[in-house]
């Protein structure tokens, strides 16, 4: 069984030892009950693991002697899929599903037929919730990088990143492709996508978007295509705007070699 992960804050990887502290402090000691001698890893989110063997517990901080660190490369192609606003709860099990599949950032999008809407004074809570879950969805997948999760985004905004992208992916049940057999450019099928620095933007990589439980009004298909997305198919069943992006991560990750 792999050891659990626990989210450290910025630098606190940088020594000998790490403390876990606060919340995330308790939640080691309190809920996982994590005991002395213990292996643990330590993450910051953004690539650093830190394989450690714990020293001390208390009651809301757990000490620990770090043996092992490594800097884990960011995946290539970096995958960012544009979630349509779903229904309920459904956004934060879409967030969660993702994640757990390595998705790279998640774009919350107020698409034309979105049910759903983030309203300005309840927006920011909402964007908390999916991070919160983007989070905890990382540390549960033992992942060491948090995937972002951007700011509510307009079709403007979803355009901009389709048009700056290696391959810009519209999940459409009328598409003639599969997205399992969809022409991909070269470097994104071999995991080296071209300008693909550690902070590199989109550029190089794949985005997919994902549209509402209404489906896309014509002038965000319009909008899309003349970005540059190609209209893809999953396959012959209909998904739910939720569970889309996790079923199209999965085809992507084993076509780039991420899997």
């Amino acid at each position: 069984m792999t050891a659990p992960v626990f989210l450290s804050e910025p630098g606190e990887l940088d020594g000998d030892t790490a403390v876990l502290s606060g919340a995330e402090g308790r939640h080691a000691a309190a809920v996982r009950r994590i005991a002395v001698g213990e292996t643990v890893h330590l993450v910051d989110g953004a690539g650093t693991r830190a394989r450690c063997r714990v020293a001390e517990v208390g009651k809301d901080r757990v000490v620990c002697a770090v043996e092992e660190r490594v800097a884990e490369a960011a995946p290539r192609p970096r995958l960012t899929v544009v979630q349509a606003l779903p229904k309920g709860d459904r956004g934060e099990l879409a967030v969660e599903v993702m994640t757990e599949a390595g998705v790279d950032r998640i774009v919350p999008w107020a698409a034309e037929r979105c049910i759903t809407r983030w309203r300005p004074e309840r927006a920011a809570k909402s964007l908390a919730k999916w991070r919160s879950t983007a989070r905890e969805a990382a540390k549960q997948s033992r992942r060491s990088r948090i995937p972002e999760v951007a700011e509510l985004a307009g079709i403007g905004d979803v355009c901009a990143r389709v048009a700056a992208a290696g391959a810009g992916i519209l999940l459409h049940e009328d598409a003639d492709s599969r997205l399992s057999s969809l022409p991909l450019p070269g470097p994104l099928l071999s995991g080296d996508a071209p300008g693909a620095g550690e902070e590199a933007e989109d550029t190089g990589g794949i985005v997919v978007v994902v549209g509402p439980e209404g489906g896309f009004a014509d002038g965000e298909l319009r909008a899309l295509e003349t970005a540059g997305a190609v209209r893809a198919l999953l396959g012959p069943t209909v998904l739910r705007t939720s569970t889309a992006g996790v079923a199209a991560l999965a085809v992507l990750q084993a076509r780039c070699g991420r899997w």
